[in-house]
């Protein structure tokens, strides 16, 4: 009232006052933000207690939190990157004060209506054991290894492991916030919270290739640094992340589907001529892949673009034979490992050549093929293999060198350049034997020139990063670079008069576009689309080989008394989460389904009719009588678990507590339910709670969670501290260890007579055996095989499989990358 100004008044609820560790950790917030002064940053003015009421004064703020902003999908790219700058600024100053946050997420970033971004919530904030400035607050902390504090999520894997932490789990935390405002996805996701958390252990987000290839790629490794598991890994501190970020907030003004020109450090600048008197917007992939797409084609003339393949799965490398319609590439098609393939030009049809896991690096001018067998059927980076010459239409393949990642032959086929890796650093030797430079980094995409006198490359100073640049070397070991440093670069080309070479690569922005560098270090622009585009190679016409990638997720299964699959996916994002025990009901999670933000939750029979939209959340588990769904809301945080039915009936919350509820699933009766969660400042366990009420109550130790439940509803399996699967009995007592698993056997559920488990295990590429487990002996009897439908599955191998209790009828999820290649004519 003095300063006759508006204020927020955030009061300590009373039963939450007289606790001293939750008046602690308010006090502990109030002091940890009067700490700091930053735009960024939700400033307190006033912490006291009057009439037995605690509460803190801060500013006022007007607007919505990045949550709600988020409800709508992914934010345009200039809106996210500077959101994220502002949001490191704070994250740094906090830093430099010796604060961690430790639960950044979209919940605790607020959105002013004058844009600008506010920090919230700083009550899990610690200090770091870092000396203080004189004047400066020092915090107490309260927690110690061994405690799981944050947000499911976005929790960093130190967090996940309740070891302890410092300012980097901040830049993790803001990697996954970064990942959403751009995707409209969470960055790790499982089919429940537990997944959840072991996908922040041992698995990476899905590529912007995979989800929307017109993001920016060097914001994709902006991100994949700070998502690094190991936080040595991450960004050194947010400040530095903010110059990286600041970086990019210039070249995001440039939207991936606006033809503006291109400014390259470079001698001489070039421009793309405007088509028709005007800059041209490319609308999206299918005009530009009906050859609507611009390019620095003279006035009148556009580019023409002919599909190539038409199968599902991944493109590794792409080649054209010296008769300049014969195409060699290397494919994983429908589930299979990767394999060589032959097409023409003039026909749709491609002929399999007997050559597996190997990609096609060259083909020689007499039409020898240049192949590298790699040691795992994935794409990657900085992967060497085995360098073998092989014909190009059948017969016996032979070894050459070893630890190669690329090459290519000689304009007279008598020899081959190679990217050669010796004693750990690769080198470039032209030709074979003859080492012309050596690197720290990594070298791909070997090309000599068509008078064989130089060799240009894709020079990468990080092992495993694909930024680098374009440099062409001499046999006398002259070496020039031609173009300036791209966040990303893949793929290089001659033009057949040898004056320039193509190359893809990103240098801000969009993904990587189509570039072309003379011998003199002059850069111009080709091609610009909102596309993530690799050049294979260059015909003697100057027609172009050029790949494009894709992604999604679905499901497939096996209706009782039937024999063949079906695809079950319903939108292009699906998940599996029960079936019930006649095999005939599919439970399924969407995200994203326009019927509103986040996640809705679906019934679909087997027999492929139609899918039924029950409501907003995520879907847990199926009851035994078919009438209810046992699902999960995410906010407000703590996450809680509510019944929906599938039929008439209103929802209806069966938790409200201080826990955060990760996954759950009904007890065989159908009465209870059995959920992972954790108490604020204590690791994960599994609890157990009726339906009709009552608080929760422990069955594991902390630490230990598990939710397979014995037909009988008196055990729960969960791995045990010493990664032992036992049988937890749910009144109280030892844990029984378990009989006959294997490492390598993922449990799916009890028989029906509760005597033995299904369990599966992958026994070739995308071939799943399942076998049902004794308990009391501990012998194993095969009950099928789940090979994938391959039209449908792609690439992605099976996911969570889902069983009837006598495996009558089954389902699985699956995840697909698929690639196109194309033929472009009039490119100049």
């Amino acid at each position: 009232a003095k300063l006759n100004r508006d204020v927020a008044i955030k009061v300590l609820p009373e039963a939450l006052a007289r606790d001293p560790a939750s008046l602690s950790r308010f006090e502990r917030e109030a002091q940890a933000v009067a700490a700091l002064s930053h735009p960024n940053i939700l400033a307190i003015y006033d912490f006291g207690s009057a009439q037995g009421a605690t509460y803190a004064v801060s500013e006022l703020l007007e607007g919505d939190t990045l949550r709600a902003r988020l409800a709508g999908g992914a934010l345009p790219i200039r809106k996210a990157i500077d959101y994220g700058v502002h949001i490191v600024r704070g994250v740094a100053a906090a830093h430099e004060r010796g604060i961690v946050h430790r639960d950044l997420k979209p919940e605790n970033i607020f959105i002013t209506k004058d844009g600008v971004v506010k920090i919230l919530d700083f009550g899990l904030a610690k200090t770091a054991h870092t000396p203080a400035a004189p004047a400066e607050t020092q915090l107490a902390a309260d927690t110690t290894p061994g405690t799981v504090l944050g947000t499911v999520g976005y929790m960093s894997p130190e967090q996940v492991r309740g070891l302890a932490v410092d300012h980097r789990t901040d830049i993790f935390s803001f990697g996954a916030i970064l990942y959403e405002m751009l995707t409209g996805r969470r960055a790790f996701r499982g089919d429940s919270h537990v997944e959840t958390m072991n996908a922040i252990l041992k698995e990476d987000p899905p590529e912007f290739a995979e989800i929307n290839s017109a993001l920016p790629s060097s914001l994709d490794r902006i991100i994949r640094r700070c998502l690094e598991k190991s936080p040595a890994d991450r960004f050194h501190s947010a400040h530095d992340l903010a110059i990286a970020l600041e970086a990019m907030s210039g070249a995001s003004s440039q939207s991936a589907a606006s033809i503006a020109p291109v400014a390259v450090p470079s001698s001489s600048r070039w421009r793309l001529p405007l088509l028709a008197g005007a800059a041209l917007l490319v609308v999206g992939l299918g005009a530009f892949f009906a050859g609507r797409a611009t390019s620095a084609a003279p006035e009148g003339s556009a580019p023409e673009f002919q599909r190539l393949t038409y199968r599902r799965g991944p493109v590794f490398s792409a080649k054209l034979a010296p008769d300049g319609t014969t195409i060699v590439f290397s494919a994983a098609w429908d589930g299979n490992p990767t394999q060589l393939f032959s097409t023409r030009a003039e026909s749709p049809e491609s002929l399999l050549l007997p050559y597996a896991n190997a990609d096609v690096v060259a083909i020689s001018s007499k039409g020898e093929l240049a192949i590298v067998s790699r040691r795992r059927n994935l794409r990657a980076y900085a992967r060497p293999g085995t360098l073998a010459r092989a014909p190009i239409s059948s017969g016996a393949s032979r070894d050459v060198l070893e630890d190669v990642q690329d090459a290519d032959w000689l304009p007279d086929a008598s020899n081959l350049v190679v990217t050669h890796v010796v004693n750990g650093r690769y080198r470039l030797e032209f030709p074979i034997g003859t080492s012309v430079y050596e690197t720290g980094g990594w070298i791909s995409h070997p090309r000599v020139s068509p008078d064989g006198r130089h060799v240009a490359f894709l020079d990468h100073p990080i092992m495993g990063d694909d930024r680098g640049s374009v440099a062409v070397i001499d046999a006398s070991g002259t070496k020039k670079t031609l173009s300036p440093d791209y966040e990303s670069t893949q793929g290089l080309a001659w033009l057949p008069s040898g004056r320039e070479v193509w190359y893809t690569g990103a240098l801000k922005g969009s993904g990587r576009s189509l570039y072309a560098a003379t011998l003199d270090a002059h850069v111009r622009p080709v091609l610009r689309v909102p596309a993530t585009l690799t050049i294979g190679d260059i015909a003697s016409d100057g027609t172009v080989l050029l790949a494009h990638d894709n992604g999604r997720r679905g499901i497939v299964g096996r209706a009782p008394d039937e024999t063949k699959e079906r695809d079950l996916s319903w939108l292009d994002w699906s998940q599996p989460n029960a079936i019930s025990d006649d095999g005939r009901t599919l439970l399924i999670t969407e995200e994203g389904d326009g019927g509103g933000p986040g996640y809705a939750i679906y019934l679909r029979k087997t027999d492929g009719s139609p899918a039924v939209r029950l409501g907003a959340g995520e879907a847990m588990d199926l009851s035994p009588d078919g009438k209810w769904v046992l699902a999960q809301r995410l906010n407000p945080a703590p996450a809680q678990l509510f019944l929906m039915p599938t039929g008439a009936g209103d929802t209806r919350a069966v938790t409200n507590d201080d826990i955060t509820h990760l996954a759950a699933l009904f007890t065989p009766d159908g009465k209870q339910f059995v959920f992972a969660g954790f108490q604020p400042n204590k690791p994960p366990r599994t609890f157990i709670q009726s339906l009709s009420g009552g608080a929760p109550r422990p069955v594991t130790p902390e630490g230990v969670t598990g939710l397979l439940m014995a037909p009988g509803g008196t055990k729960v399996m969960a791995r045990d501290s010493d990664g032992q699967r036992k049988l937890f009995p749910i009144d109280g007592g030892a844990p029984e260890p378990v009989r006959g698993l294997e490492p390598a056997d993922g449990v799916i559920r009890f028989t029906a007579d509760g005597r033995g488990l299904l369990v599966r295990r992958l026994i070739a590429d995308g071939v799943a055996q399942i076998s049902r487990v004794d308990l009391a002996t501990g012998s194993r009897t095969p009950v099928r095989q789940i090979a994938p439908l391959r039209e449908s599955l792609g690439n992605g191998g099976i996911g969570q499989i889902l069983l009837t209790p006598d495996a009558g009828a089954y389902v699985y999820g699956y995840g697909v990358t698929l690639s196109d290649l194309y033929l472009v004519k009039g490119l100049r």
